[in-house]
């Protein structure tokens, strides 16, 4: 089983990874991780040095690389808007969660972030237009969505992530 997780930046994606991979003892992978390991070098430097069209390329390839492992996969921000790769996710039958949270709490999580070069280059003002633009694109491309809210903790929203996708999970996480 493969579970994209998906959403703007700031969402919660690894950070719930990491919860929901602990509870099904499954691997969490992270496709940023995984692209600096590839590339040698950090997401901004990429962008620096190669752009964001060879960052979007990679990242492309990544998710669909991914499509039939056993894990959680936290995904770039950018990564599911790209109609193609959620459809070769789908088609390989994984499954891709929209963690929707809202744009200010979103905000909260990344407007200090260093490692973010589309927060480092756009105002607050153009990173909503961002989201908005995304958001919709994002529900297309989920195979399921699911409304965080800041005040769950990261094991609550995994455990309703797996009650969304119909997951029984192992005996130490049932109620």
């Amino acid at each position: 089983m493969t579970i994209f997780l998906c959403g703007f930046m700031g969402c919660g994606k690894t950070t719930v990874g990491r919860a929901l991979a602990k509870m099904l003892r499954i691997p969490l992978i992270d496709t940023d991780d995984e692209i600096v390991n590839r590339e040698g070098c950090s997401i901004p430097e990429i962008f620096e040095k190669k752009g964001e069209p060879h960052f979007r390329q990679i990242e492309a390839d990544t998710v669909r690389s991914l499509c039939s492992k056993n894990a959680v996969v936290a995904c770039g921000g950018g990564a599911m808007l790209n109609v193609d790769t959620a459809k070769a996710a789908k088609e390989a039958g994984a499954s891709i969660v929209l963690l929707d949270l809202s744009f200010e709490e979103c905000y909260s999580r990344i407007k200090n972030d260093t490692n973010r070069p589309i927060v480092q280059k756009n105002t607050k003002e153009q990173l909503h237009e961002i989201f908005d633009s995304r958001a919709g694109v994002y529900r297309n491309n989920a195979t399921a969505a699911f409304k965080v809210s800041s005040n769950n903790t990261p094991d609550e929203t995994a455990k309703r992530i797996t009650e969304l996708l119909g997951i029984a999970l192992p005996d130490t996480y049932k109620n």
